[in-house]
């Protein structure tokens, strides 16, 4: 019988599962969870929706990816890499924007699953996803500016777009606390030193109870230093989502496709470079497929339970691998551990600082810029290479994702194809006199008046000019023995 080729990894993994492997398993979901836990809230916040949204998107896309995906520890959760695309839409076109979109975006990642469109992914250029990786990553370092210092935006400011957030700091700098700032450096200090001195409890953990505990009991802190609860509602049980109050017109749709075809594009190359990462980790091999079809349904289910836009986290997946996680079971366990926070323990998130959120997000923007990369591409990559990462990044930084991303892969397709253009050639045959050449029993005869070019390489209409440019006015007085070659590589 033909193997089903969108079969979870999880169904194969629990032949032969022994208890040991469950220990293991349970061990690394916790783990994963306690770092899983500040980091959802924060990239909530990062990301213009209440705090609790994170833990749910950790929960719903967490369980159902790890169950239904084609990874052995794939964490799947908020990511840094959405932050801007759902402040966006949130700002735009509100919540049930958001939830259109995903759920749209969710429909094309299973699709492309089924269609087998797993394999296509690594087509995307690498300059892309340097590109557009690096401007999130400045995106979301700019954004928490105002956390961080403790600004304060008059009443009505709600900057969107990333120069807007620029103008409002500057404008609003005058707000500056003294107090926020202590406590966000304090944090950044912790997230930097700690992981140099011990690596078994993670150091979002620490640095936010090292925040909240700051501002509860350092006189004058907790006026001047705002809390999660200071700003956001903290609900604690299940989730409530009214569908009955949300726009689902057509026109709402059509004005959201766009939003969600970048999900679903930004969603498939994650989970997979994620899925990349893992296997190595592990010694495994991943079933793309299977996995996109995962992360669509994750997505769907993610909404549906209050949720945003969720894919493979590469962080959480490889904290995973290293605390002997080597079956979904520890990615469900995850999202268990999690579910028992959100029932019993969401309250306490309130005392969370913002400058400690702001602090996690400025490391988190560190490691996804990756500046070593994108430095190393501008010393070793041909110009064009440079151009189109470049133009990436800076379309990111000062639009959004989506125009970054379709003039990124218009750029490289053109590039492609003036390449692919330069690697064809065109040429004639050689003729020589038969009657005068020894060796003309290996040759082919030809008539007289016929002339032969050979066209070696790629044909295509980029470079059918080459064509064009042969030469045949007078052939036929050209002397029988002279010989002719059209070179126009």
């Amino acid at each position: 019988m033909k193997k089903f080729y969108l079969k979870p990894k999880l169904f194969s993994t629990l032949k032969g599962y022994t208890g040991a492997q469950l220990l293991k398993d349970c061990i690394a979901g916790l783990i994963v969870a306690i770092i899983a836990l500040p980091l959802s809230i924060a990239l909530a916040l990062a990301s213009g929706v209440e705090p609790a949204c994170g833990i749910y998107t950790a929960i719903a896309a967490g369980f159902i990816v790890s169950l239904l995906g084609g990874s052995r520890v794939q964490i799947a959760g908020p990511t840094a890499a959405f932050a801007t695309i759902v402040a966006g839409i949130v700002a735009t076109q509100g919540m049930d924007g958001l939830f259109i979109a995903t759920v749209l975006a969710g429909i094309m990642l299973v699709l492309m699953g089924i269609f087998k469109f797993g394999a296509l992914i690594k087509f995307v250029p690498y300059t892309i996803t340097t590109g557009f990786t690096a401007g999130i990553a400045v995106t979301i370092l700019i954004g928490q500016i105002k956390d961080f210092l403790g600004l304060t935006y008059g009443e009505g400011v709600k900057p969107v777009e990333t120069f807007e957030k620029v103008e409002a700091n500057i404008a609003h700098i005058g707000t500056f606390s003294w107090q926020a700032l202590v406590v966000g450096a304090v944090c950044l200090a912790i997230l930097i030193i700690y992981p140099r001195l011990e690596k078994k409890v993670p150091p979002s953990l620490i640095a936010v109870i090292v925040g909240a505990v700051m501002v509860a009991f350092i006189p004058g802190f907790q006026e001047n230093v705002y809390t999660i609860g200071d700003l956001y509602t903290i609900p604690s049980g299940l989730p409530k989502v009214d569908l009955g109050a949300m726009d689902f017109s057509f026109q709402k749709i059509t004005a959201v496709l766009p939003d969600a075809f970048t999900i679903a594009i930004l969603a498939a190359i994650e989970s997979l470079l994620s899925c990349v990462v893992a296997d190595s980790m592990v010694n495994s091999r991943h079933n793309s497929n299977a996995e996109l079809v995962a992360q669509g349904v994750g997505n769907i289910a993610s909404v549906f339970f209050g949720g945003i836009p969720a894919t493979g986290a590469i962080a959480r997946t490889a904290a995973n691998a290293k605390n002997g996680g080597r079956t979904p079971v520890a990615g469900m366990v995850h999202a268990v551990v999690l579910f028992l926070v959100l029932m019993f323990l969401m309250p306490y998130a309130a005392l969370i600082p913002m400058p400690a959120i702001a602090a996690i997000l400025f490391m988190v923007a560190y490691n996804m810029s990756e500046w070593k990369r994108f430095v190393r591409v501008i010393k070793t990559a041909p110009k064009s290479d440079i151009i189109i990462m470049v133009i990436t990044f800076l379309l990111t930084v000062i639009f959004d994702l989506v125009i970054a991303i379709e003039v990124g892969m218009l750029l490289a397709a053109l590039l492609f194809m003036k390449r692919m253009s330069e690697e064809s050639e065109v040429s004639s045959w050689k003729y020589v006199d038969s009657e005068n050449d020894t060796d003309s029993l290996d040759l082919k005869d030809v008539p007289k008046d016929v002339r032969v070019y050979e066209v070696s390489g790629p044909l295509f209409f980029g470079d059918a000019d080459k064509i064009l440019s042969i030469t045949f006015t007078g052939l036929h007085k050209v002397p029988y023995s002279q010989n002719e070659r059209c070179s126009l590589c």
